[in-house]
């Protein structure tokens, strides 16, 4: 029923009209085309999605390539599956988008455990293995923030959780979520948040209760 401009092209065609009414025989391989259908009957007939299927597809050349497909069903206006959706990405793409933040992945579990402590940065490049100067670089790359930036993300992330959760006071929700006194946090909050914690509590709190039946 549609394909985006990507995926025509990856197919051979020009244009969208072109694959519109084209089954997987008409366009791959024999091999290819029996497991696309294999899995797209799989689909249809339980209604589950298939993701993260690590699969041989014809790349903008026409050459197998290592891709990634997703498959979902489709239902229509009574619940009824009418079809399915599929969308495909490059392996080899996503590893390489993925590789900078796997390299700091041993970092970002270590700030996710101890965002609450100061930040070390000398020891937070010795677990990535990399000079204070490379370590700085690499992480405002990956993350497009400094680690102390990061940090502090974090400690936000706690602290709408306590506002949200707990009746704490404001200045115990501060110090819990690991910032040092009441100035920093409130500066810190509304600069991330756009508003104080007061109103982000009440706020919140009302969209639960709007929701409420």
């Amino acid at each position: 029923m549609a394909g985006n401009p990507a995926f025509v092209k990856r197919c051979g065609f020009q244009t969208e009209s072109e694959i519109i009414g084209l089954t997987d025989s008409s366009i791959f391989s024999p091999r290819l085309a029996q497991k696309y259908r294999k899995d797209d009957e799989r689909v249809i007939s339980t209604g589950k999605p298939l993701l993260g299927i690590i699969e041989l597809f014809p790349n903008r050349g026409g050459t197998p390539e290592w891709f990634v497909t997703d498959k979902l069903p489709l239902h229509d206006t009574s619940g009824k599956i009418c079809g399915l959706c599929g969308t495909v990405r490059s392996y080899e793409a996503q590893r390489a988008a993925m590789q900078p933040y796997l390299e700091l992945a041993a970092v970002a579990d270590h700030l996710k455990l101890h965002f609450r402590e100061k930040l070390d940065l000398p020891s937070l490049a010795k677990i990535a293995g990399m000079s204070v100067r490379q370590f700085e670089r690499k992480f405002r790359a990956t993350f497009q923030m400094t680690p102390q930036d990061y940090m502090i993300r974090m400690r936000i992330i706690e602290a709408c959780d306590l506002l949200f959760r707990t009746n704490l006071p404001v200045t115990t929700v501060a110090l819990d979520a690991g910032f040092y006194d009441h100035s920093d946090f409130a500066r810190q909050f509304r600069r991330q948040m756009g508003q104080t914690a007061s109103q982000y509590r009440l706020e919140r709190r009302q969209q639960i209760a709007d929701l409420s039946p």
